[in-house]
């Protein structure tokens, strides 16, 4: 059975909400991959584990839509990026619907790192003033814990993001297009830079990463490879995602009676 909302009918979405009240909100971006990956390679990957996490929690994947925030890579065409403070209303709405048919659990799953501040913020708000019980999974960064040893790293249009991709959308991979990749040095040093705790950056545009837009080999990903890697990141989130809103709920006493501020 499918586990995307739009999918459904409105009798088994009640039924799923009846049994288990969880949605699973998938976060990605329409943003330029260099010329062998789509687009829309950050929300097929965060569809892609959104699903299979759904059938290993009992959920149900939310429309996220395609747009993020993403004006770091507007230097180049075919990206199209949201305001922080759109795409906040876009998740809290859609969201917010959900809580009013009955949904009591909300787990992000999110694949671009220029939506992690406004995400966060729009967690807050669905949490704290709807009463939703929320956790934020970054399942690029899970990609990279696990696969990044084997992978080179989390490079932008590398290797874990084709294999993100092919197994449901193999046919809007053109590997052998995959050129003018940008020096792997630089490109490391710089993402390196912006994924730590302590310093954050403020980049103009992923220049400052990539000049060419990209960097990585993405040459070696096989469809079956990232059918491996989607199932691998599916079970790490669905394992600790489950750990963490059964700790809420023992601690926080699980989501408001009232989870539509009614």
């Amino acid at each position: 059975m499918s586990r995307y909302f739009i999918e459904l009918t409105q009798p088994e979405i009640k039924a799923q909400f009846e049994r288990h009240p969880l949605v699973i909100l998938p976060c990605g971006s329409v943003e330029q991959h260099g010329a062998h990956l789509p687009t829309g390679t950050d929300i097929f990957a965060a569809n892609s584990v959104s699903h299979v996490v759904a059938e290993r929690m009992d959920g149900v994947v939310l429309p996220g839509g395609p747009l993020g925030v993403t004006p770091m890579h507007m230097a180049f065409e075919a990206t199209i990026s949201l305001t922080p403070e759109t795409y906040q209303r876009v998740v809290i709405e859609t969201c917010l619907s959900t809580a009013q048919h009955g949904a009591r659990k909300l787990l992000i799953v999110n694949w671009h790192e220029g939506n992690s501040a406004s995400l966060s913020l729009a967690a807050e708000a669905l949490h704290r003033t709807h009463g939703m019980s929320v956790v934020i999974a970054q399942a690029c960064y899970v990609a990279e814990d696990l696969w990044g040893p084997s992978c080179n790293g989390l490079t932008h249009a590398g290797e874990i993001e084709a294999l993100a991709i092919l197994p449901e959308h193999e046919h809007l991979v053109h590997l052998d297009r995959a050129e003018r990749s940008s020096e792997m040095r630089q490109g490391k040093h710089m993402d390196k830079l912006r994924r730590t705790r302590s310093f954050v950056p403020i980049l103009t545009d992923i220049r400052s990463i990539a000049p060419t837009g990209w960097y990585g080999d993405p040459s070696p990903a096989t469809a079956e490879r990232g059918r491996q890697m989607i199932a691998d990141i599916a079970d790490a989130i669905a394992k600790e995602a489950t750990i963490i809103f059964d700790q809420l709920e023992r601690i926080q006493g699980g989501a408001d009676q009232n989870p539509a501020g009614e």
